[in-house]
C-alpha cells in the first residue's frame, strides 16, 4: 500500500513543529545540544520551529497525509555558500539568538555542518526527516525520501544529508547514500555522518 504524501504549507506549521519535536527529543544530537532533560523539553520545540520556518520560507516540506512523518528539503544551487559568506555566517548565530542565546551549541552545530556541506554541484539537501515515535519502522521515512530521490534520478541531481544516528545512517545507505567525507564528531558529543547520493539512471515506467 502506497503512502500518501503532500507538500506542507504555512497552515501545517504547528503540526510539523510538534512532529519534529517528538521525533527528535531523544535523538543523540538533540541530546547534545540540550544536555539537560528539562531544558530540552522546554527549548527543543523552539529549535524545531526555527528550522521549520527556514524551510517553509526557502525550501519544501513533504508530509504524509495522516501527519505522522515529514521531510524538510532545501534545493542547493551549485557553489552555494561561496558568494554569500555573510549570510552563511549569520545563520547559526541568528538561530541561537532566537531559540536560546545562552546555548553556544545551537550555533556550533550550525557552523560545523555548514563547514562540511559539499559545494560545487547543485543538489537536494535533506535537512531533517521526522517520524512520530509510535509510527517508526513502518517505512514512512523511506517513502518520503524515495519520492524525492525518484525526482533526483529523473533530473540527474545528487542528494545530500547528515545522519544523526547509526540507525538512520543504515537506512540512508540502503537508499544509495555513501560517505561524503570524514565523520563529523561533535565536541564531547555524538557523531554525524555526511552522506551523498549520486543520481541513478532513470528508467521510464
Amino acid at each position: 500500500m502506497g503512502v500518501a504524501i503532500r507538500t506542507a504549507g504555512e497552515e501545517d506549521r504547528e503540526l510539523i513543529v510538534r512532529l519534529l519535536d517528538e521525533a527528535f527529543q531523544d535523538d543523540p544530537v538533540s541530546g547534545w545540544v540540550f544536555p539537560g532533560l528539562e531544558d530540552r523539553r522546554a527549548k527543543h520545540p523552539g529549535l524545531m520551529a526555527a528550522f521549520t520556518d527556514i524551510v517553509l520560507a526557502a525550501g519544501r516540506i513533504d508530509v504524509t497525509e495522516d501527519g505522522s512523518a515529514c521531510a524538510l528539503w532545501l534545493s542547493m544551487p551549485a557553489d552555494e555558500g561561496h558568494d554569500d559568506h555573510d549570510a552563511e555566517d549569520e545563520g547559526p548565530a541568528q538561530v541561537r539568538e532566537a531559540v536560546d542565546p545562552d546555548n553556544e551549541r545551537i550555533e556550533t552545530i550550525g557552523r560545523l555542518t555548514a563547514a562540511v556541506h559539499p559545494t560545487g554541484r547543485a543538489h537536494e539537501y535533506l535537512w531533517m526527516i521526522g517520524v512520530a515515535p509510535g509510527r517508526q519502522g513502518e517505512g514512512l521515512g523511506t517513502a518520503l525520501i524515495e519520492a524525492v530521490l525518484e525526482r533526483c534520478d529523473r533530473e540527474g541531481l545528487p542528494a545530500y544529508l547528515e545522519a544523526s544516528s547509526a540507525r538512520s545512517r543504515e537506512l540512508y545507505e540502503r537508499l544509495g547514500f555513501e560517505p561524503a567525507g570524514p565523520v563529523l564528531d561533535l565536541p564531547d558529543g555524538p557523531a554525524m555522518w555526511p552522506l551523498w547520493r549520486e543520481p541513478r539512471p532513470h528508467r521510464p515506467a
